[in-house]
């Protein structure tokens, strides 16, 4: 018999090696699950039970009208997305969009998700600017958030009437999770009088104790946009040190780093400049200061995206999360896309099915303590309302 979790059959040498290890498991089978993890759909339901559900809630076959009422999101995709691995998402994708409408849900996605998502079920794309800035004008009743947590928490507090659901809440970030809103206060008190500037990538309870929030799109403009000469800027310290080459003002930051981007270095672009010689290469400015100082281009997700459009390279290399330049090329005509990139495991959690079951289930909804909401909304709020200025 083969675990549904695992895929360790039964009698299989992996189930062997842990009862010899551990003989008292031998005496039940109980205590030998409670050893192997179960796969979860999101953060709280077993994936069998949850596909179980779905199976006897919506069909799932890929039926010939389904194929018709896919047939133009594949035809953006299919570059990406082999046509057997169709058959399997385009009948979750015709009923997610069903259902949204039925919900009065809307789908709000980032650039690093995978094209099934970006192009199949989002009604709004962008990087965390863009969602933020659209996630103020949404008429639904519902918002579900295809990104990261601070992401879904940033839509609810913009949206507090609202119910914001995430598909998985487990899709954290490094950079939230790198600092406190206890960090903030105790720089504050090191650093009296000068202002805090916060990427989005932060929790709620850090937006409260902030000044004004940024995103790789505006850092800059907000870091030159707030009064004195010093300023904290948190949690990127990459950011903060690409922010600090372009400003006369002192630059305070915090130890915090993407894991997707702190691990490229300037060897590797010298090892893809070697391998694709006639190629532009460009990069998120959340990589080391040494990996911008080499690459042809940096900017945040949306500037990388409109410099690709703008510059119609013949070849380029996109520095970033590999989504990133599987959803640029499917619109994008002209543009060779070579890979040197990472990938985010958070971003990675949201998927097609959890997408599904979320609607379904209206879970996992997102929550933000009210006593926070006022003071975490201000710091974004005057974030969108600088970059207005900005334009």
């Amino acid at each position: 018999m083969r675990h549904a979790a695992t895929g360790f059959a039964a009698n299989s040498g992996a189930t062997k090696l842990i009862l010899v290890l551990f003989p008292q498991f031998a005496r039940t089978g109980a205590a030998l699950k409670g050893l192997i993890m179960v796969q979860l759909i999101n953060a709280m339901t077993p994936l069998d039970e949850a596909r179980a559900v779905l199976a006897d809630s919506f069909d799932l076959k890929f039926s010939s009208a389904v194929k018709k009422s896919t047939a133009d999101i594949y035809d953006r995709v299919k570059d990406k997305i082999p046509e057997i691995e169709w058959a399997f998402y385009a009948p979750l994708i015709f009923q997610i969009n069903r259902l949204k409408k039925k919900k009065d849900a809307v789908i709000l996605a980032h650039n690093y998700q995978t094209p099934q998502i970006f192009h199949g079920v989002a009604d709004i794309v962008g990087d965390s600017l863009q969602l933020a800035v659209e996630a103020t004008k949404v008429e639904q009743q519902v918002i579900v958030q295809c990104g990261v947590h601070f992401m879904a928490e940033t839509s609810k507090l913009l949206n507090p009437e609202k119910t914001v659901l995430i598909p998985d809440s487990r899709a954290g970030c490094s950079l939230a999770s790198s600092i406190t809103a206890e960090d903030v206060l105790a720089m504050r008190a090191q650093y009296p009088g000068a202002p805090v500037v916060t990427y989005v990538n932060t929790s709620a309870a850090v937006k409260a104790v902030t000044d004004v929030c940024c995103t790789s799109s505006n850092a800059l403009d907000i870091v030159n946009r707030v009064e004195g000469d010093e300023v904290i800027m948190i949690p990127d310290q990459y950011l903060a040190q690409n922010t600090a080459k372009h400003t006369k003002k002192k630059i305070i930051t915090w130890a915090g780093a993407c894991e997707v981007h702190e691990t490229f270095t300037a060897a590797d672009i010298a090892e893809l400049r070697a391998a694709y010689p006639n190629s532009k290469i460009i990069a998120h400015p959340e990589c080391p200061p040494e990996v911008i100082d080499a690459v042809d281009f940096s900017g945040s997700t949306a500037a990388m995206i409109n410099w690709v459009k703008t510059e119609k390279p013949a070849k380029v290399v996109m520095v970033t999360e590999c989504s990133m330049s599987d959803n640029i090329a499917s619109e994008t005509t002209g543009v060779d896309f070579l890979r040197g990139c990472n990938i985010c495991p958070h971003m990675k959690r949201i998927n097609l099915e959890n997408v599904l079951w979320s609607l379904h289930t209206m879970t996992e909804e997102v929550l933000v303590d009210p006593a926070i909401i006022p003071a975490a909304r201000a710091a974004v709020e005057r974030m969108i309302e600088m970059s207005k200025k900005g334009d």
